[in-house]
């Protein structure tokens, strides 16, 4: 799994949506289809998109399959938006303990 591929992935509407109703926790993609306007092959779809990513995992159970979020592709996405925020935070810290009179004189 690649970032680029996460970010693609999610950068559908509608795969966001089948994402965020594994956040409830296990689906079918039958109960994932559930109240929304795309048929369950399309959801199946999405699905496969999702898991291609790296972000869902499926397994069988009977006669379905039954997706859940995977929480180590999740954590790669995590890790690599928290070195930005690593970024932002190091560079916020910087600038408050940086002496009033220095802070005072620079332009924005």
């Amino acid at each position: 799994m690649t970032n680029a591929a996460v970010l693609a992935a999610l950068a559908d509407p509608t795969r966001r949506t089948v994402f965020e109703r594994l956040r409830r926790g296990p689906a079918s993609v039958g109960e994932v289809a559930a109240d929304l306007p795309v048929s369950r092959p399309a959801v199946s779809q999405h699905l496969k998109v999702l898991k291609l990513a790296g972000l869902v995992i499926d397994r069988p159970n009977g006669a379905r399959r039954v997706y859940y979020i995977d929480p180590d592709g999740l954590g790669e996405l995590r890790r690599w938006l928290d070195q930005f925020w690593d970024d932002a935070l190091e560079a916020f810290k910087n600038e408050v303990e940086m002496p009033k009179k220095v802070r005072g004189r620079r332009k924005s």
